[in-house]
């Protein structure tokens, strides 16, 4: 697996025209950008934000009054969560439009669309961290619209169990979106980069 993923990124040869913008637009390939730019500012940002309820929000301003560049570090993380979004549902639908989801591609149609349902989630988990008022209220209406689905209490229960802001909900919420999502959006990545060189792809280089 490890092989034919270097192999993907390092192909012998690569034909000219596939160097050209298609209908694809390298989608897939810019929303992995996306998040690796996320993973970077990210970890930035790890040294200066503190997930406790009492210190989260001045630790972001702190970030954005005090530290070189701190303003401009988290308008770039923020940017680069909305770019992540739009590219992977660009992608989606390109794949629908183009019936790119077909035989012998489900598998990697099926890790796709778990990695826009992960991309979602982590975007709802990073809404919280600031701990303002914005995000309190959005945070408590995501949850108020998951107790609607089945099971959703015991999701709600899971993911707040000491209600939206508090320090265990907040704990879990960090370690989630730090942790937990990005490492099975790696995950999930490498298999659906892995598919897309078994399957093929759509170049004929591949």
């Amino acid at each position: 697996m490890i092989k034919d993923f270097a192999r993907h990124l390092f192909p012998r040869a690569v034909l000219q025209r596939d160097l050209t913008f298609s209908y694809t637009f390298c989608l897939g390939g810019l929303a992995f950008t996306s998040f690796l730019v996320l993973v970077a500012t990210g970890m930035l940002l790890l040294f200066y934000y503190q997930p406790t309820p009492a210190a989260a929000y001045p630790s972001i301003l702190l970030l954005e009054s005090s530290v070189t560049g701190g303003k401009y570090l988290r308008s770039l993380h923020r940017l680069a969560s909305h770019f992540l979004l739009v590219l992977i549902v660009l992608h989606t639908l390109r794949v629908i439009l183009t019936g790119a989801y077909a035989k012998p591609r489900e598998l990697n149609w099926l890790t796709g669309c778990a990695l826009l349902m992960l991309a979602v989630f982590e975007g709802y988990t990073g809404y919280l961290l600031p701990m303002d008022q914005l995000a309190l209220w959005a945070t408590q209406t995501g949850m108020e619209l998951v107790n609607t689905l089945p099971f959703g209490g015991a999701m709600r229960t899971v993911l707040v169990p000491d209600g939206v802001g508090e320090p265990m909900s907040l704990l879990r919420f960090y370690v989630l979106h730090i942790l937990v999502v990005p490492g099975m959006v790696l995950l999930l990545s490498s298999l659906h980069f892995y598919r897309i060189r078994k399957n093929k792809g759509v170049l004929p280089y591949l």
